[in-house]
């Protein structure tokens, strides 16, 4: 299988009101145990995971979905290659995760896991 859709993330003004309301709508049940209360969305039965929180400051927030690749270095050096922009380069944001975020050419922002 090639790359595949892995994660969401929903940020904003106010994550905690964004984090009740995803949860009242779908059910969610959000674990906030973590620094920052990032409300990490995690499904059994789906193989996709979400993080719902507060936008990075000076940011207005957004919705943004990560691809899984085997190779993020190469998927960056293409995005570029195709018009895209890298936005954050390859960042280990956890003991077995790294992600980076670019721009297509139409500025959406996609992010890398």
């Amino acid at each position: 299988m090639g790359s595949h859709i892995v994660h969401f993330e929903v940020t904003g003004k106010d994550g905690k009101a964004l984090q009740r309301f995803y949860s009242d709508v779908f059910g969610w049940k959000l674990d906030t145990n973590n620094p920052g209360g990032y409300g990490m969305v995690r499904d059994a039965e789906n193989s996709i995971t979400g993080g719902i929180g507060d936008a990075q400051q000076g940011t207005q927030g957004g919705v943004t979905w990560y691809v899984h690749t085997d190779d993020p270095k190469a998927a960056l050096a293409k995005v570029e290659k195709l018009g895209g922009r890298v936005l954050m380069p390859l960042t280990q944001v956890a003991p077995e995760t790294t992600i980076a975020l670019f721009a297509d050419p139409e500025g959406h922002v996609i992010g890398l896991m």
